[in-house]
């Protein structure tokens, strides 16, 4: 999982956690349908595949993974930007 100093300011989150693949992804999907080009999406996960799962569906959708980061309390942070 990439670390980043940087966090990236997100337009909206979703919380998928406790949810596995693919979940998080259906949801994301869902939510980027909503934003506009540019935005930006913070997914919350616990599934600890989701970083290659959302490095996978941005490079099948042209849609730029920011970031992604493991928070101290485990929850894993998915910063999507809509194309």
């Amino acid at each position: 999982m990439n670390m980043t100093g940087d966090t990236p300011r997100a337009d909206e989150e979703i919380d998928a956690r406790g949810l596995n693949c693919p979940l998080p992804i259906l949801r994301t999907k869902k939510a980027l349908a909503r934003l506009d080009s540019g935005q930006v999406l913070a997914v919350l996960t616990t599934d600890p595949h989701a970083d290659r799962d959302f490095q996978a569906f941005c490079q099948q959708t042209g849609n730029v993974l920011l970031a992604q980061h493991m928070r101290d309390d485990a929850v894993q942070v998915h910063y999507v930007q809509r194309r």
